[in-house]
């Protein structure tokens, strides 16, 4: 006998937990969450929850810190509310670029991050494309990364482009990148680049013939823009035609927006992962769902069946 499904949604995305509740068709948990004047969180559960199975939604994202922190105060609230599990769900999941001694005398951040919601109460963690799969392993609860490629990969399929070939913008993101351009049936390319520095990208090298292709470019997350415009910069010199671009998490820090509308590239897709304030979007960027994703993988958690069945 299953016990009562409930979900909760942090402050960080409440359009896209509203999404996955509908989804569901389970009404969302009622949670007080208020910051008191010296920033200092409240968060206060207003049901009960004993022996429930609770999911908490809340992407990490900016402003990092905070939501982070309210999440930890929600998964305590609920454990010390006696739900019978507690699982975290990290669309976007925080300081995953922090995962290795890179260099003398830092931390491993994301490390510490999976040992904070371990140790706040939650008993498993379900996130969308880690940046780094190993991340995985940073945690001793189970850990169910998903990938919205087959999101991505319908939309662009369904533009019927011509002459197509997809672009991997680093060495890092050519495993992705292929899995993309086997769904579409098309080549790849890589784009080989060194960092002179932190934040800033030199493309050195295209590996792949991109004259006169339509491209698509896979990657995870676009931060600043600066990797992905200078990418574009370099695949139109080479002579290709329209370039597209997509990833899972938008976070479109700082100049991002404005790369992005200067750069000649046709369209950014992107999921709500992570919620885009009017700041953040133009008529270059295109939001797509991963909520039905998402409430699916919930509903096989909530029921004990297989999750990874979902990527076969």
């Amino acid at each position: 006998m299953l016990n009562d499904l409930k979900i909760f949604g942090g402050s960080a995305n409440p359009g896209l937990v509203q999404e996955i509740c509908q989804a569901l068709n389970v009404p969302q948990g009622q949670l007080e969450i208020k910051k008191f004047p010296d920033t200092e969180i409240f968060a206060k559960i207003n049901e009960n929850v004993r022996g429930a199975e609770v999911f908490v939604i809340q992407p990490t994202s900016p402003p990092v810190n905070e939501h982070l922190v309210e999440l930890l105060i929600i998964i305590d609230a609920l454990r010390r509310a006696s739900a019978h599990t507690i699982t975290a769900v990290l669309p976007y999941y925080g300081y995953a670029r922090q995962d290795r001694k890179d260099q003398p005398r830092v931390a491993i951040s994301s490390k510490l991050i999976a040992n904070l919601i371990t140790t706040a109460g939650a008993d498993r963690v379900v996130t969308v494309d880690l940046h780094a799969g190993q991340i995985q392993g940073f945690f001793d609860i189970p850990v169910d990364n998903l990938f919205a490629d087959k999101i991505l990969t319908d939309y662009w399929a369904g533009l019927n482009l011509e002459d197509i070939m997809v672009v991997s913008p680093d060495i890092g993101s050519v495993k992705r990148a292929r899995s993309i351009a086997r769904r579409l049936n098309a080549p790849l390319a890589i784009v080989d680049k060194r960092r002179p520095r932190q934040s800033e990208a030199e493309v050195m090298n295209i590996i792949g013939d991109v004259q006169g292709k339509n491209l698509i470019i896979a990657d995870d997350m676009v931060d600043t823009a600066g990797t992905l415009c200078e990418a574009i910069k370099a695949l139109k010199t080479a002579g290709a035609k329209e370039i597209y671009a997509g990833c899972s998490h938008a976070v479109l820090s700082g100049p991002a927006i404005s790369r992005l509308m200067e750069s000649p590239v046709k369209e950014l897709v992107v999921t709500n992962t992570i919620a885009l304030d009017e700041s953040k979007r133009c008529s270059k960027i295109k939001v797509l769902s991963i909520a039905e994703l998402l409430a699916e993988a919930i509903n096989r958690i909530y029921r004990y069946t297989s999750v990874s069945s979902l990527f076969v």
